[in-house]
């Protein structure tokens, strides 16, 4: 059975981009996908099996930091940060962990990134499976 994945990005063209590479996996399938994190909120409490949240940081309504902040104590879903500016190391990528992130992926060239599968498929692959796994 494969694991329910929301989608949460300000971009609907990243969201369609994420889809599309969830599509070619097959232990992983999109159930919800929202514009911000507020959305987002709604959208959890509607979809309690969601198992894994794609999550962007700069978005309108509520930002990704501000979504983990509130989320962490509602759900056991993995929360996967997807966003340009949480590089690795990078001080926004530190905030988020520290706020329950469980992983943190930088998209490749900035907020919509349609190089993903390209550039950051293997790392973003690996980190989902393994976040699954533990």
């Amino acid at each position: 059975m494969p694991f329910n994945v929301m989608i949460v990005d300000d971009a609907a063209m990243m969201r369609l981009y994420i889809a599309s590479f969830l599509r070619g996996m097959k232990d992983f399938k999109v159930v919800a996908q929202a514009a911000n994190g507020k959305d987002a909120l709604e959208k959890l409490e509607a979809n309690p099996e969601i198992d894994l949240i794609l999550l962007d940081i700069e978005m309108p309504v509520m930002d990704g930091l501000e979504f983990l902040r509130q989320v962490r104590p509602r759900t056991r879903a993995k929360i996967c940060m997807l966003s340009s500016v949480a590089v690795s190391g990078s001080p926004v990528a530190a905030k988020a962990r520290e706020l329950g992130a469980d992983g943190v992926v930088a998209k490749p060239s900035g907020a919509v990134s349609h190089d993903l599968e390209e550039t950051t498929g293997d790392e973003l692959r690996g980190t989902m499976r393994r976040l699954m796994a533990a």
